[in-house]
């Protein structure tokens, strides 16, 4: 049987791997099942394998590749190199038989004429037969050239999409996994160009990509032609999609400072140029296109889940055509990293105490790990041949970017970091698959580190990395959850960080007991409420040059805070949905404020701040009220516009019950009221009167929060920071425990929610067992004390029942 050389796109699918290799395939079976559902994929067709093999029979190449492969010494990168240039000329250097390049010449004809055209723009796509499969990720070890237009033009790119099936990534792939090279066979994918040089494109993931969290849609995107953000040459716009609502939960702003268009003649098919500074200063995509790419990359993963029969998550390339404002899927594969991953077992790294003039750089962090080594810079592969530069095992790769060819260094490094790029450039990746922490986007690292200086490379704190000067100790520890004891006792969790809520799901808990604005207002809003709203009327030319600047891709002040704010508390709303997600309204003291961002202009000076203005006495007063609107504003976006209704709020350090009263219609005329849309209102109980007039209070609330620190303090009446009283502190003062025993009862007798935030529980296992004995609805601990405070209260609960088990028998 004759087998075919050119195959439509339309009549493939995940059935013919072997004949058309992964990319092909996939594209595929999408156009056969999901343009039907709304899913716009771009025709076109594949030159099967079995061109590829013929090509390689017809020119007598395959002894020749096989005695280069068998020169190769894996372990010296300059025999990889060598051997792999002169497979790649070669081929390129081939001349393509006739009765092959007749078939292919007739297709794209064919597909020309279909768009009305004579010689239609292409993109020119290597489709291996082992790529894109879920165990595997060849993704990106093969070539692509796009705006190939014309039969010559065609003829190459295939001939040099063959070529790249021996880059020295895919060949040192192939080797260490145990694939027979010439068992991987290479077809090529010819698909209609999508107009994104005139428009946008990016890639797109049905989880995130740090951490594995399955709920979300991550869409990184920039202007014109894909390749910029794989390269890393730019820093892209990112989207976070909320799955079940299809909700934006956050946007950042990235640098798109250049963008790749369409060349003017056939040698120089693309092109690289400055993008205007307004539209830099603008988000690539609309929202409703993000909600639109988001629900074709939703449609996409559920379609290949039910056809696999696991969860099977996927990597997936857009193209916004500039043209029509339509929106492409070029491209979709099975993500191959945390779809392997056993999230029963979680390891995690943190830093010791580090000086803050240790810190030389920062960056975006990819992965959650820490290393240290000696800095290699490297500009060029070709560097370390011609200049004689050894890249050890254990150094730390600083560069400037990478691609593909980089891969065999970037397997002995210890950790990469790059001047350019963002969560899904090349670097980024790669670091991802091999599990190397790296820090990309940094800037200048390339000119702040030195060859041969010893450094410690942190991606254990968020989305930001760090890069430390010297080796600094850190520490590691694993954990498999499924040794942890089973509790009654719902434990939640206290989570500052938006950055670190996806990471934080995976450990037992019954949602969030206490998320905290002040974390999400200083490190993702940067600047006083106020002085946002009123910069303009205080002749402060240098604050409204940084509030603008903060403010960039915003429409105004008032709705950056909102939509930040906003997108903090829905990423931790959203790592825990359907649980509770108790978010504290901000409680910064006045000092606190006064140090944010135009702060100066609005805090006043006072003696003791911890029991000045704050918190509630904030909220309804005339100088501040509008700033509080704005919270209100924030939760409302997350509840009814993100459906995240399991968002809970709560008010802190409320003096009074006529107080709490203020706060509740100040509340309501911002448009957040108590019971609409089910809105659950919880208190801070802080202070002894919340306690002492707990029967009244309970009537305006649904839940207590004791706050164990405040109410120790001012119970006690000591500040614990004060070194001479220090020694007076304790959560377990009988003056603290019965004030907590009398609120737990109270609360129970009116059917309201009590439970506690802080560390007392799990420091204290006596502290704990009171806790329990006392019938605490919950007990909300920091993420690293999860452990010790599960072990704690399982040791309480198993006690209680053994007591409970001998009074039975008393009794009988």
């Amino acid at each position: 049987m004759v087998l075919p050389i050119v195959l439509p796109l339309s009549d493939v699918g995940l059935k013919d791997i072997a004949t058309v290799g992964g990319k092909c395939a996939s594209l595929g079976e999408m156009i056969g099942n999901l343009a039907k559902l709304g899913v716009n994929i771009p025709d076109g067709f594949a030159i099967t394998t079995e061109a590829y093999y013929r090509f390689l029979q017809q020119s007598d190449l395959e002894t020749f590749i096989r005695q280069q492969i068998a020169s190769i010494d894996f372990n010296d990168l300059v025999t990889l190199r060598r051997a792999g240039q002169k497979i790649r000329q070669a081929i390129s250097n081939t001349r393509f038989p006739h009765e092959l390049s007749a078939e292919i010449l007739k297709a794209y004809t064919a597909l020309s004429q279909q768009y009305d055209q004579t010689e239609t723009d292409v993109a020119v796509r290597s489709s291996a037969t082992a790529e894109d499969l879920p165990d595997a990720s060849f993704a990106g070890q093969q070539e692509t050239f796009l705006n190939v237009r014309g039969p010559a033009a065609l003829i190459d790119a295939v001939r040099n999409c063959f070529a790249s099936l021996f880059t020295d990534r895919a060949i040192s792939y192939r080797e260490n996994f145990g694939y027979d090279h010439f068992q991987v066979g290479l077809s090529v994918c010819v698909q209609k160009m999508v107009r994104s040089d005139l428009g946008a494109s990016g890639v797109a993931f049905s989880l995130d990509t740090d951490s594995g969290f399955k709920n979300v849609v991550v869409i990184n995107g920039s202007y014109g032609l894909g390749e910029m953000i794989v390269q890393g040459a730019v820093s892209p716009d990112e989207f976070i999609v909320f799955k079940p609502s299809l909700a934006i939960i956050e946007k950042k702003h990235g640098n798109k400072n250049k963008m790749m268009v369409y060349g003017e003649g056939s040698n120089d098919r693309t092109k690289i140029i400055p993008v205007e500074r307004n539209r830099q200063q603008q988000f690539c995509l609309q929202e409703a296109q993000v909600t639109q790419l988001a629900e074709a990359v939703v449609k996409i993963e559920t379609y290949y889940t039910n056809l696999k029969g696991k969860w099977c998550p996927m990597d997936v390339e857009w193209a916004l055509d500039g043209l029509s404002n339509q929106l492409f899927i070029v491209q979709a594969r099975p993500e191959t990293v945390h779809s392997n991953k056993d999230h029963h077992r979680i390891v995690s790294y943190k830093m010791e105490s580090v000086p803050e003039d240790k810190r030389i750089l920062k960056g975006i962090a990819v992965g959650d790990k820490i290393a240290a080594g000696k800095v290699n810079i490297l500009f060029s592969l070709d560097k370390r041949i011609t200049e004689g530069v050894e890249f050890r095992k254990g150094d730390v790769l600083v560069t400037d970017m990478t691609d593909p060819d980089w891969e065999p260094i970037m397997k002995i490094a210890s950790a990469i970091v790059t001047n350019k790029g963002g969560r899904t450039c090349h670097a980024a990746i790669i670091a991802r698959e091999m599990g190397i922490p790296a820090i990309v986007g940094c800037g200048d690292a390339t000119e702040k580190l030195d060859t041969g200086q010893l450094i410690t490379v942190s991606c254990a704190e968020g989305e930001e990395g760090v890069v430390y000067d010297g080796k600094l100790s850190f520490h590691e520890e694993a954990l498999d959850l499924r040794s942890l004891p089973t509790i009654k006792t719902p434990l939640m969790l206290n989570v500052a960080s938006p950055s670190m809520a996806f990471q934080f799901s995976y450990l037992p808990n019954s949602g969030v007991g206490l998320a905290r604005e002040e974390f999400i207002i200083n490190n993702y809003i940067q600047a006083h409420p106020l002085a946002l709203l009123h910069h303009k009327e205080l002749a402060d030319p240098v604050l409204s040059a940084k509030i603008q600047e903060l403010i960039t891709g915003y429409t105004n002040e008032e709705q950056y805070f909102i939509n930040k704010l906003a997108y903090g508390v829905a990423k931790i709303a959203a790592a825990f949905y359907p649980s509770k997600t108790i978010v504290r309204f901000s409680d910064f003291k006045s000092n606190e404020y006064y140090n944010l961002l135009g702060g100066k202009y609005f805090e006043p000076h006072e003696e003791n701040p911890m029991i000045g203005w704050r918190g509630a006495s904030r909220y309804y007063s005339e100088k501040y009220k509008s700033a509080f609107a704005l919270e209100c504003k924030a939760i409302k976006k997350v509840r009814a516009e993100m459906g995240l209704g399991n968002v809970v709020v709560m008010i802190p350090f409320c003096r009074t019950v006529e107080e709490l009263q203020q706060v509740l219609l100040t509340m309501k005329e911002a448009g957040l009221e108590r019971g609409d849309n089910g809105l659950e209102v919880y208190l801070m109980a802080e202070i002894p009167s919340n306690i002492l007039m707990a029967d009244e209070f309970a009537a305006y609330i649904d839940g207590f929060s004791i706050g164990s620190n405040d109410l120790t303090q001012l119970t006690l009446g000591l500040d614990r920071d004060s070194a001479l009283i220090a020694n007076i502190y304790n959560e377990t003062n009988p003056a603290v425990t019965r004030l907590i025993a009398h609120l737990i009862r109270v609360a129970k007798k009116h059917q309201v929610k009590v439970g506690i935030c802080g560390q007392g529980p799990s420091d204290n296992p006596a502290f704990a067992k009171f806790l329990v004995e006392q019938g605490i609805d919950s007990i909300s601990v920091t993420p690293d004390a999860v452990v010790k405070t599960v072990l704690a209260i399982a040791e309480v609960e198993e006690e209680l029942k053994k007591k409970a088990v001998v009074k039975e028998e008393v009794g009988l």
